[in-house]
């Protein structure tokens, strides 16, 4: 069969779940360790990409650069890339990889935004990166609008298209099904990332290898944002018995896993809220604003943030927020068809936990 290729996002995905604490250490062991077992492609950095701790979303450990440093000092053969967001990024912050021989740039833009893209694509591909236009919150589009995005990012000058379920709430056919749409119109590479919080991440995967597509993403122990990611040590496992190559050694990313994340996980079972956000389709990013207004109006934060989902599934509006939770407001027993979601939350809309 033909090779997958995997890229493990562990040093940028995975620093959600550690407040973005990953030391230049850390990152120098874990890209030396990924690349010994066979990884052509680590990711690192801030969860949120360049320049994000200059923008206000979370201060990580080191600067963009000296993650940089610290990746390009140890690799020989691997390429490391960084996320790049147009608005928190900069094209200064391009510039500034090139000098440290960043091998590939991920730029997310949600997909109403693809435009933006531009002239990021444009600079990454004159410095010889591998770009990828990763399309975050897909679901928000049906496929055909999204194959539409595909043919303006191509133009531009992506490499790779992904398909990213932020949400973790995309179902194995639907993966298919932008699949099949966008093949149709375009043979550009084209790569997944899922989230977890359905429990879907591996399936997800798995579909998508079978359709063709030809990037995964994954994170050592699954680590990463809300309810994590596809976990390498498993996505490896599958690919292996089903008979994918991958040229990665399996049980040296078994020991890696073990030894250097296992550690660091602290949280155990599965967060109501992570669960609810995949079945609404709420990207995690905006949890603040509902623990905001869930306490501020007393209404369960998980009914609050499926209302609002039925309204936008793209970007937040803090006012709409406002007027759903006030309207919310001293109603009793909201249910949403059979589903009574605010008996299985406890207590967090109070910014406690049961």
């Amino acid at each position: 069969m033909e090779k997958v290729i995997i890229i493990d996002t562990t040093l940028r995905d995975g620093s959600y779940a550690v407040n973005f604490s990953f030391s230049m250490t850390d990152t120098s062991i874990i890209c030396r360790e990924l690349e010994s077992a066979g990884f052509e492609y680590i990711e690192i950095g801030h969860g949120v990409g360049m320049n994000a701790s200059n923008r206000g979303y979370g201060v990580a450990a080191h600067t963009d650069e000296e993650y940089m440093i610290a990746a390009e000092s140890v690799l020989k053969k691997a390429k490391y890339g960084m996320f790049c967001i147009p608005g928190i990024a900069e094209l200064k912050n391009i510039d500034i990889a090139a000098k440290h021989n960043i091998g590939f740039l991920r730029i997310g833009t949600d997909i109403d935004k693809v435009a933006s893209s531009e002239p990021f694509i444009k600079k990454a591909k004159d410095y010889g990166m591998l770009v990828s236009s990763n399309f975050m919150k897909s679901y928000s589009f049906s496929p055909e609008e999204f194959a539409k995005k595909v043919k303006l990012s191509e133009q531009y000058g992506a490499d790779i298209i992904y398909i990213v379920d932020s949400a973790g709430g995309m179902f194995p056919e639907q993966i298919k099904e932008y699949y099949k749409v966008i093949r149709e119109i375009s043979d550009i590479p084209l790569g997944f990332h899922g989230h977890d919080n359905l429990g879907l991440a591996i399936a997800n995967s798995l579909v998508a290898i079978d359709a063709g597509i030809d990037y995964i993403d994954s994170s050592l122990q699954g680590l990463g944002r809300s309810s994590g990611n596809a976990s390498t040590e498993i996505l490896l496992a599958t690919f292996l018995k089903k008979g994918y190559a991958t040229n990665i050694d399996f049980l040296k990313v078994l020991e890696i896993g073990q030894k250097y994340i296992q550690p660091l996980i602290n949280v155990t079972g599965k967060v109501p809220l992570d669960i609810v956000s995949g079945f609404a389709d709420f990207h995690s990013s905006f949890m603040h604003h509902i623990q905001k207004f869930a306490a501020k109006y007393s209404v369960d934060p998980a009914v609050l943030m499926i209302e609002y989902t039925k309204v936008n599934k793209v970007n937040m509006e803090e006012d709409v927020l406002e007027s759903i939770a006030q309207k919310m407001s001293g109603k009793e027993n909201i249910y949403l068809g059979k589903y009574n979601f605010s008996r299985y939350i406890g207590k967090e809309q109070d910014g406690t936990k049961s």
